[in-house]
């Protein structure tokens, strides 16, 4: 049940448009959303969160239309938003962190506090959860921001550039975590690192100026390098490749 953007327009600053009378759909699965800075990724990502919104145009998940009233508690639900930086609540602990999430997204208290226990099981926190949040790692703090989302079982997730400032064991326990998550979730993953697509992901979207200009399954994408590229550069070279302005 991917998300549709139907003629989508969005700016920060009057007459310079993000994005203008965009119409896609962000798909199924695990997805690596490629782009340079500006390309318009992260506010891609953030309507879709619906924590803000377009200025023309409409965000649908099924029948949920984000700006709808009515429907606006149903779609963040759904809806995970992982932005780049998770922010602890220092008076706060790992699981209670992750319940009073819960409970801003409509759930009771009750549920809310039942079900952080599973998500943090999920993301292998449950050691921790009695811990104040603020004493976690970087890379422990970035799995309690998916245990935030998972505690009101979002059926989409979207992850503003998830790895960032990570060590290299850090990415690969959140690579691995993502994959073992994908059979039940989908996500939309926005990052500048091209490696190990084919072992995390099922499609690419590169988004450059606003618009999505390659949109497929991996091996596609790798198969745009120029013929001899070696392997280790084949995902670097077909990005490069695909971009019109300056990376």
């Amino acid at each position: 049940m991917p998300l549709h953007y139907t003629d989508c327009s969005f700016a920060y600053r009057a007459g310079t448009p993000v994005l203008d009378r965009l119409t896609t759909a962000l798909p199924e699965g695990c997805t690596v959303l490629l782009g340079p800075n500006g390309a318009g990724k992260s506010t891609l990502l953030s309507l879709g969160a619906s924590c803000i919104a377009p200025s023309s145009g409409r965000i649908t998940l099924g029948r949920l239309d984000s700006a709808r009233k009515r429907d606006r508690r149903a779609f963040r639900q759904k809806v995970g938003w992982l932005p780049q930086e998770v922010k602890a609540i220092p008076a706060l602990t790992v699981r209670e962190q992750a319940a009073y999430v819960g409970w801003l997204k409509g759930l009771h208290k009750r549920d809310a506090w039942d079900r952080s226990a599973t998500a943090l099981e999920q993301v292998r926190l449950t050691e921790v959860g009695g811990r104040k949040s603020h004493e976690l790692s970087g890379g422990q703090l970035r799995r309690l921001g998916i245990a935030q989302t998972l505690v009101h079982q979002a059926e989409v997730v979207l992850l503003d550039e998830p790895t960032a400032g990570l060590d290299p064991v850090q990415r690969g326990v959140f690579r691995d975590l993502l994959a073992e998550l994908s059979d039940s979730v989908h996500f939309i993953v926005s990052t500048h690192q091209t490696e190990d697509l084919a072992d995390i992901y099922d499609t690419v979207l590169v988004f450059d100026r606003g618009r999505p200009v390659f949109r497929g399954p991996v091996s596609d994408f790798l198969a745009t390098a120029p013929v001899g590229t070696p392997y280790e550069r084949r995902a670097e070279s077909a990005y490069r490749g695909l971009l019109q302005g300056e990376i």
